[in-house]
């Protein structure tokens, strides 16, 4: 394995060289012919989570694929944070660069600061789920109990207040469904506790609670989306560090696009490099039961998944959570689809 991801980074690198255009002091420029490498040292501050819904970004940093990527002009800074809202903040704020996390803190941001923050691709597709006690049976077992998302405004919070609403149930304050927000390395303890009597969550947090929890799958969130597809993690970046450093975004993308294939048929190495980046961050050993639950469930794509982004915003929308919808050009997806095209790989696309 060592061996495959050794060559696996410099030949999607060159291929990016190729079709971007390089001097002799090659960074890959996406879209601008004749990139150069930086002229001072320069710093890329990057968030992340640590679940597996994100395993590229987990494998990009556990593994040096983007610091391969990047090159020694650029340095890396990996920031892990408990959910995507406060990554959003971050990137609002100026202290992060770029940042994988759900649609709907991508959306928020991109409201928020009115464009300038941009998704430059997608991560992952699919592996959240309602997970419930087995004594909730039906929608409206969950009148008068608590559960849990890992944080409000998160992906997860968004689609479990819509699903709550079409079946019925008032997730609002005083309602009849209280929705809390808690790390998700928490939840475990409180369903045993019985404390929440259910969790909306992404992966491996959810297998975590079937394995150890004594919890059901209620609920797979594939099953509210057509063909089962629907983004659960993307990768965006400020607009400004876009057109300040766009060599530097364009070799991120590389590694994102390595690191993705790496993860699409995980080995049982980075299965095992993906669990220890995650205890490293949270502290909690993922078991192989877990985790061979959890990769089932997941599918890795550069692509956005952009109607189903459309969807979630729409959800968003509905609930309060942002005033109106983003617009087209939330998207900058032609560095990616240049190095797609230079790896060989279908162009996705904004429509």
């Amino acid at each position: 394995m060592e061996a495959r991801r050794a060559r696996l980074v410099p030949v999607l690198l060159l291929v990016a060289l190729g079709a971007a255009g390089c001097t002799s002091k090659g960074v890959a420029t996406a879209g601008k012919p004749g990139g150069t490498a930086p002229a001072a040292p320069l710093t890329l501050r990057l968030g992340y989570q640590a679940n597996l819904t994100q395993a590229a970004a987990l494998i990009g940093i556990q593994d040096n694929v983007f610091n391969n990527s990047l090159g020694p002009g650029v340095t890396l800074t990996a920031t892990a944070f408990k959910a995507g809202p406060d990554e959003a903040a971050a990137l609002q704020a100026g202290t992060l660069d770029a940042a994988y996390l759900g649609p709907n803190p991508a959306i928020a941001a991109f409201v928020a600061t009115k464009g300038a923050v941009k998704i430059i691709s997608g991560a992952s597709s699919g592996g959240a789920f309602l997970m419930t006690k087995y004594a909730i049976k039906t929608p409206a077992d969950l009148r008068g109990q608590k559960v849990a998302v890992a944080e409000a405004g998160n992906t997860q919070d968004v689609a479990l207040r819509t699903w709550l609403k079409s079946q019925g149930l008032n997730p609002s304050p005083g309602g009849d469904v209280t929705v809390v927000a808690m790390p998700n390395p928490s939840m475990l303890q409180a369903l045993q506790q019985g404390s929440i009597a259910g969790a909306w969550v992404p992966e491996p947090w959810a297998s975590q609670l079937q394995v150890e929890g004594n919890a059901k799958v209620f609920l797979d969130e594939a099953t509210l989306w057509p063909g089962g597809r629907y983004p659960t993690a993307v990768l965006v970046v400020r607009s400004a560090y876009l057109q300040q450093h766009p060599d530097a975004v364009a070799n991120l993308l590389v590694g994102q696009v390595a690191a993705n294939d790496l993860v699409k048929q995980p080995s049982a190495q980075i299965e095992k490099d993906a669990a220890a980046a995650i205890k490293a961050v949270t502290g909690v050993t993922v078991s192989q039961a877990v985790a061979d639950l959890s990769w089932l469930h997941l599918t890795f794509t550069d692509d956005p998944l952009s109607p189903a982004i459309a969807t979630d915003a729409a959800h968003a929308v509905a609930l309060g959570q942002i005033p109106l919808p983003p617009t087209s050009d939330i998207y900058d997806l032609a560095p990616l689809n240049t190095i797609l095209k230079a790896a060989k790989e279908p162009p996705v696309t904004a429509g």
